[in-house]
């Protein structure tokens, strides 16, 4: 009688519970579940056609639009698996994950045509291309292709086991890194969102949150799940959301925090006529107490703070609130809000722990890392068993966050034991930067670490050492990285020093550079 724990049961009951309801909302499009789930069928139908069986990879980089989100479900159905890539990398980086996820098929939306064609040479492994959009020349149209395929497919077993998606990450290291999720992991994770986070079939969530980072919060599933309708935002400006929400009675929305900066920062006259009461979550990077205050209170909106990664589907903690925060300050319950706060019921055992493995005191002060073991965990990294027996070792995986417990069991992110840079959601490899910089001709050494940065709330600052007699503006070390970075991960700012602070091993002295943020501020 056991059923397998995946995301397609839950839209076995959405075709049989709301098949006449709104699904989704993309631009002048609208479709009903019935429809919805017709179109999936077809375009795993389709996929089949072009040859895709069970453990395939299909690769999709789109921003957040109708066909996206059928990926999430006509993908897996056949068992193939999905390898959502994040749109913002550059075309080298697309170039890397397509060919060691060994995508069979790629999608793109038409945003992306070019970008693809470019690398298309160097992606032998890849048999059909597939316009999202916009199909031109060398393309298979998706549409075409949608509408001639049958609304029949052969349904493929699926065990939980199975991978479901593989979601590349490049936090910490040069390289990005797949992590393999099971239909399992997403399951769980759905449930314990839906648990800590309620949601019914009135709801109408707005999609800011790009469906490609850790498969959208896993809300690619827990909306339908509700039957709620999804709202596509492809493009996101405070401007943009405060418009759909308006326009779409839209009543929840997952954004990271410099999105929920920008909001905040919208013009008075836009934030007055706002809507109140909705519901926002947020995650990707500790946000401001300020920012919670000002959106609570100017805006009447309650939001909910998260926390997890990829490599843990993504949520493992919640900031959820208590009878006792109702009679603090503003301030004060924004200050509580911006914790990680306790593991949600469904993630599992989550410790803080110090060098030794020891459970730290719940003091507020003694820093540990960050470990959880659970059913949201993901299987490991694709291909990578190296870095998988790094990461999961003793029964647990280790986050590499540094944190710290509140005597009421609350966990603080103070730190991150490894340098990743979080700016707008998005993690930043500082080695990476540093490999580029260090390509200039002029450069001798470099350190990149995160500075406070008011719209981002963090980002890439380098320290820069100049080879003797060298010479080097900001501006044309800047343009050097936008020459071959995605741009979000290009430093903001930079620091010229005559030599970098290190350990008597040799090892720069991150910290320490970290430590000068108020002399930056002051330059």
């Amino acid at each position: 009688m056991e059923v397998a724990l995946t995301p397609l049961e839950l839209a076995r009951r959405a075709r049989t519970l709301y098949p006449d309801r709104e699904a989704l909302v993309d631009g002048p499009l609208r479709l009903t579940y019935a429809h919805f789930f017709e179109r999936c069928d077809r375009w795993s139908a389709a996929l089949q056609r072009l040859g895709v069986t069970a453990g395939d990879r299909v690769a999709y980089i789109a921003p957040n639009t109708h066909s996206q989100l059928e990926s999430f479900y006509a993908v897996p159905q056949i068992g193939a698996v999905l390898v959502p890539i994040n749109y913002r990398l550059s075309p080298g980086e697309f170039e890397y994950i397509i060919t060691h996820s060994g995508a069979t098929v790629v999608c793109a939306h038409e945003d992306y045509l070019e970008c693809v064609d470019d690398i298309r040479p160097r992606l032998p492994g890849v048999r059909h291309f597939v316009a999202l959009e916009g199909a031109r020349e060398g393309w298979l149209d998706y549409e075409t292709l949608l509408s001639g395929a049958p609304s029949s497919f052969e349904r493929a077993p699926i065990e939980e086991g199975d991978l479901l998606t593989i979601n590349y990450t490049s936090g910490t290291t040069s390289r990005p890194k797949g992590v393999m999720i099971t239909h399992r992991n997403a399951y769980v994770n759905v449930v314990g969102s839906l648990l800590h986070i309620p949601m019914w079939m009135a709801d109408r969530y707005l999609w800011t949150l790009p469906m490609f980072h850790a498969n959208g919060w896993t809300f690619v599933w827990s909306v339908t799940a509700v039957g709620a309708t999804h709202v596509c935002l492809r493009k996101v400006d405070p401007g943009r959301v405060f418009e759909a929400i308006d326009a779409e009675s839209v009543s929840i929305f997952c954004a990271a925090p410099t999105v929920l900066i920008g909001v905040a920062g919208a013009p008075a006259e836009v934030r007055a006529r706002a809507r109140r009461g909705l519901r926002v979550v947020t995650a990707g990077a500790p946000p401001a107490a300020a920012t919670i205050e000002r959106i609570e209170g100017e805006l009447g909106w309650t939001i909910t703070h998260v926390y997890g990664l990829t490599e843990t589907a993504p949520f493992i903690t919640v900031c959820e609130s208590r009878p006792e925060h109702g009679t603090l300050s503003g301030a004060d319950r924004a200050v509580i809000k911006a914790r990680q706060g306790v593991e949600l019921i469904t993630s599992g055992d989550l410790r803080v722990v110090d060098e030794e493995g020891r459970d730290v005191p719940r003091d507020g002060s003694t820093v540990g890392e960050i470990i959880v073991r659970g059913n949201v965990v993901m299987k490991g990294y694709y291909r990578d068993p190296e870095a998988t027996a790094t990461a999961i070792r003793g029964g647990y995986f280790h986050s590499g966050d540094a944190a710290v417990v509140h005597p009421d069991g609350y966990v603080d992110i103070r730190d991150r034991l490894k340098d990743v840079i979080i700016s707008g959601g998005e993690n930043i490899s500082s080695v990476e930067v540093e490999g580029v910089l260090l390509r200039h001709p002029s450069v001798q050494e470099t350190a990149v670490v995160g500075l406070p940065d008011a719209k981002w709330g963090e980002a890439p600052h380098a320290f820069v050492v100049l080879k003797p007699g060298s010479a080097a503006a900001p501006e044309e070390l800047r343009a050097f990285t936008r020459d071959r970075l995605a741009h979000f991960k290009c430093p903001h700012s930079f620091t010229f020093v005559t030599e970098l602070p290190k350990t008597a091993t040799g090892k720069i002295q991150k910290f320490v550079l970290r430590g000068r943020r108020s002399a930056i501020a002051a330059q």
